[in-house]
Order: structure tokens, then sequence, then C-alpha cells
């Protein structure tokens, strides 16, 4: 799969902010996702994965980009 617009390189951070580490942003992404996932249901759950997918795409706004990243996110998956 040839990736022309897609970044899936880390690319987490605050802007003007080091990290001690690469990874730590990341790591502070995947803790905070898990957090607002606390208390909730299967179904909440799943609607809140939702709303953010949504959200985020808009952000995004590039089809191609976003083609892109639903290709690669369903490479694999059987």
């Amino acid at each position: 799969m040839s990736l022309q617009h897609l970044n899936t390189q880390p690319n987490f951070g605050i802007p003007g902010q080091r990290q001690l580490r690469a990874y730590t942003p990341g790591d502070d992404f995947y803790e905070a996702l898990i957090d607002s996932h606390r208390d909730l249901d299967d179904e909440q759950s799943e609607q809140l994965n939702a709303r953010l997918v949504l959200l985020l795409a808009n952000h995004i706004g590039d089809l191609r980009v976003l083609r892109e990243a639903l290709a690669v996110a369903r490479d694999g998956i059987a």
C-alpha cells in the first residue's frame, strides 16, 4: 500500500514543547483515551469512539488522508 498523504510516523505532542522521551506524548494520549472510557458500558464506549472518529475526521478534513487512514485501519482485519 502506497501512502501519499497519511502520516503514520509518531506525531503526538504539544507545539513548542519538547518531551524527555519521544513516546511520552503518545502514552499521555493513550492514558487520556482509556480514562475517557472509564465507567462507560460497552454501548456508551462504542458511542464515544464513533463520536471521536467523526470529530477527528472533521478536524483533519482532507478526504485523501481520511481514505488512506480508513484503508490502513482496515488492512489486516479479517
